[in-house]
């Protein structure tokens, strides 16, 4: 056999061999990092489009079946070790009755898929879940007809266990704090959390709540707590007050569209550690009292950002009533409402205002515990903490009756839009008092009112989330006898301020 008849093997083609379209524009071989660059974004290409393709022909498939019959025939949910059997079947029994009873139409695809993303998004809502990814299998019930399916749910749970500690700074005091998390404690999506922190105020203090869903759509949660403190309040009322008691709540609704919360809550309030210049007023309100009283708040919270808003409105409204035993007796109600709109490019201004009413029910006079306070950085500036409405001596006794309301302009700092700093102007008015029962409460109102204390200043706010500060510098412009002032240089550090 001659040399021409010999079979011979075609020409070795290296990996990186130039097999492009000039318009690809491949890297001249000599230089393997860039070709090698090139062919691995060559190849992402091609698979992002081949993936592509497949979402558009899947797509198309889906569309030209949605008014096919469909049922689904049985609901399974993969990978959900630690959540209890029955718990799931409680949400996704809704569906599969919607499902096997028998409707004026019958059921198609377009349904199936409906049912597979409301109860997708219901799984998540759980917080349970770190991943859930829908599969519709074809049905494995030997009964069951043309195109019935089953519903899949491929799920990985979160982590149950969450510790941490941390230094924390608000409401101008500053400490440190431990928390303790078990998501979905025992199997139905509960919560249970207890922290314990210490402060250079609120010297200890301790709460643990434990939380569960109670309806199907988890709109609705329940929640009992037991809390305590201890809390230093020689600064401006001479004493020290302890605080243990045990709450109950139920909570509905959204901040978007309105959250309500109501509840039971029963309190030991323990007034002791006079110091040596505590008044007679305070030393006739130490001791024990109980508290036992029925309460409800509702909220809701449009604002782009909690800290300097820029847009939308916070609106807070709560009522409770004390009296079901216990040494306190009354009627309590607070409002606190916020609006922030854009000005000026760059330039914000916000409008807060609160107020609140307690009223005594089987006493002429209420207790220094339940009463409010006013005064401070983060509530009427340039006055000290606690520092107005009634006193005795040195000792501020908090009132019944109380507004306040401010008005801030926010702007950034020229050339230095990005900064988190901005420059900040105010004026604040607000009034305390306690009433007196034997008039009207219509002229308590009207005295409130026209005898406000005003101050005002200049100064720069800071977004240190999650909490905002504040360096003011200002003055008082008018102050009842005996308030404590703020002249010159103000801190505030806090998250609600007027």
């Amino acid at each position: 056999m001659d040399n021409d008849s010999e079979l011979t093997s075609p020409p070795l083609r290296p990996p990186l061999h130039n097999s492009s379209a000039p318009r690809d524009r491949e890297p001249e071989p000599d230089d393997l990092a860039k070709l090698r660059k090139w062919q691995e974004e060559r190849i992402a290409r091609r698979l992002r489009g081949d993936y592509e393709s497949a979402v558009l022909h899947l797509a198309e498939v889906v569309n030209e079946n949605l008014s096919a019959p469909s049922r689904i025939n049985a609901i399974r949910v993969e990978g959900a070790k630690h959540t209890r059997k029955s718990f799931l079947g409680f949400l996704v029994e809704p569906f599969l009755l919607s499902s096997s009873t028998k409707p004026a139409e019958p059921l198609t695809l377009s349904d199936v898929l409906q049912t597979t993303r409301a109860l997708g998004h219901i799984l998540q809502e759980t917080d349970v879940f770190d991943s859930v990814v829908a599969k519709l299998e074809p049905s494995r019930d030997i009964f069951a007809k043309p195109g019935d399916v089953d519903l899949v749910f491929r799920t990985r749970e979160k982590g149950r266990y969450y510790l941490n500690t941390s230094t924390q700074v608000g409401n101008n005091e500053g400490g440190a704090s431990a928390t303790c998390r078990v998501r979905n404690a025992f199997g139905g999506a509960e919560t249970f959390e207890a922290n314990l922190s210490f402060a250079t105020k609120t010297r200890v203090s301790f709460n643990a709540t434990l939380g569960a869903p109670l309806t199907r759509s988890l709109g609705t949660r329940g929640e009992v707590s037991v809390f305590g403190m201890e809390r230093d309040n020689s600064s401006f009322a001479s004493h020290t007050e302890g605080v243990r008691g045990l709450k109950a709540v139920l909570r509905t609704g959204t901040l978007t569209t309105g959250l309500h919360e109501t509840g039971y809550e029963a309190v030991l309030r323990h007034i002791s550690k006079l110091t040596p210049t505590a008044s007679i007023s305070l030393r006739e309100a130490a001791g024990q009292t109980i508290k036992s009283s029925l309460f409800h708040s509702w909220t809701r919270d449009t604002r782009d950002d909690r800290l300097i808003g820029t847009r939308g409105s916070y609106l807070r409204v709560s009522q409770e009533l004390a009296g079901l035993g216990g040494d306190a007796s009354f009627y309590k109600t607070e409002g606190f409402t916020q609006l922030s709109r854009t000005l000026l490019p760059h330039m914000t201004v916000s409008f807060a205002a609160r107020s609140g009413l307690l009223w005594p029910l089987k006493k002429d006079t209420s207790l220094f515990s339940d009463r409010f306070q006013l005064g401070g950085p983060i509530s009427v500036r340039m006055f000290r903490q606690n520092g107005m409405g009634p006193r005795d001596g040195a000792d501020s006794l908090g009132g019944d009756l109380y507004w306040s309301a401010g008005l801030s302009v926010i702007s950034d700092i020229p050339k230095k839009p990005q900064w988190p700093v901005k420059l900040h102007a105010f004026v604040n008015a607000g009034r305390l008092e306690a009433i007196d029962k034997t008039k009207p409460l219509q002229t308590s109102i009207l005295n409130s009112l026209s005898k406000p204390s005003v101050s005002v200043g200049l100064g720069l706010v800071y977004k240190l989330d999650p909490v905002r500060v504040e360096v003011n510098f200002g003055v008082p412009l008018a102050a009842s006898s005996g308030e404590g002032t703020r002249k010159g240089v103000q801190v505030g550090i806090g998250l609600d301020f007027l």
